[in-house]
């Protein structure tokens, strides 16, 4: 009896792929330095029984139906933002995710990108590489202070709540905006206060945002909200892209409403607004939240427990879609 074949659409930890390989056959597409076009990604579709998809992968109807002996697909998705779950679901294809386990590494990048953007690190870098110097006490370089500033959070879940932490280590004060407000014994844990959205906008130095993804989140962040902003303040976000209406965004740079950006997101991954490109003050990262060799391998052993569980007919650990499972086992 010939093995199932997957296609997993970038290489992944090379220990996850090995204890695949045993039970599948796997074709990888080496290629890590972008994210498969559409039509390989749906030639890739049709010679396989498995897809593995990874967060950048667009899983549209169109790739869905491009094999109707499609099996499953099995996502190193914590949320479903690029998968059609409606198709998937109404074809019958169990569409599996991993758990929440990017938390920390996400924060570290969300505080890193505030630091570079405050401090202009990455600019610094830039110039020094290209011989400028501008001397030890210049005001070339001069950015803003971190420490004992106020930290807004947009968000307070698990990566709000770890960026409270990194901030109390640097004496910030620390506010946060979200609908479900914490009770008053789990604010005191994090020396945080509750302020409404417009509130914390006008208040904070640093509007950090970590909002999930829905059709009410969807340009959070547009004209009006940049306008309540002080000019000294900037933007980090970590969240998704389109979080930020990005054309509002650069205008809201260009008209120095605010003093700059920290992205590791952005609306229409992978294309960037060509006028960030260009700013100074915008510290741009190519979605690293999760980009740790650690996590990665933990995150892809994951991908491949739930692979496995579908050939081997057992349920898989977790489902986006978990009614197709009821039908299959």
């Amino acid at each position: 009896m010939s093995k199932p074949r997957v296609f997993v659409t970038q290489p992944i930890a090379e220990s996850a792929l090995a204890r695949l390989r045993v039970v599948a056959d796997v074709e990888v597409n080496g290629d890590s330095s972008k994210v498969l076009p559409k039509d390989k990604l749906i030639d890739a579709v049709k010679r396989c029984d498995i897809l593995v998809s990874l967060l950048h992968d667009t899983v549209d109807r169109d790739v869905l139906t491009a094999n109707p002996a499609l099996k499953a697909v099995s996502s190193m998705n914590i949320t479903q933002d690029r998968i059609d779950l409606a198709s998937a679901t109404e074809l019958g294809i169990p569409v599996t995710n991993i758990p929440a386990i990017v938390t920390n590494s996400t924060a570290d990048i969300g505080f890193g990108l505030l630091l570079s953007v405050a401090r202009n690190i990455a600019l610094g870098d830039k110039l020094y590489r290209q011989g400028i110097y501008p001397g030890s006490q210049s005001n070339h370089l001069a950015g803003a202070a971190v420490t004992g500033k106020t930290l807004g959070l947009i968000g307070f879940g698990r990566i709000g709540q770890a960026m409270a932490r990194r901030g109390r280590g640097f004496e910030m004060k620390i506010i946060y905006a979200d609908p479900r407000r914490l009770p008053p014994d789990e604010e005191a844990k994090f020396e945080a206060g509750h302020r409404s959205f417009d509130d914390l906008l006008r208040e904070a130095d640093f509007v950090s945002l970590h909002p999930q993804l829905s059709p009410e989140t969807r340009h959070l962040m547009s004209d009006r909200q940049f306008a309540l902003m002080k000019p000294t303040a900037f933007v980090i976000n970590t969240s998704r892209g389109p979080v930020i209406d990005e054309a509002a965004l650069v205008r809201a740079l260009q008209e120095k409403k605010i003093a700059g950006a920290g992205l590791d997101v952005f609306e229409h991954e992978p294309q960037l607004s060509p006028e960030l490109v260009t700013m100074p003050n915008v510290v741009l990262t190519p979605h690293l939240g999760s980009a740790v060799l650690e996590l990665r391998e933990g995150m892809a052993h994951v991908v491949v427990d739930n692979t496995i569980a579908l050939i081997e007919g057992t349920p898989p650990m977790s489902c986006f879609n978990p009614q197709v499972l009821k039908k299959l086992f």
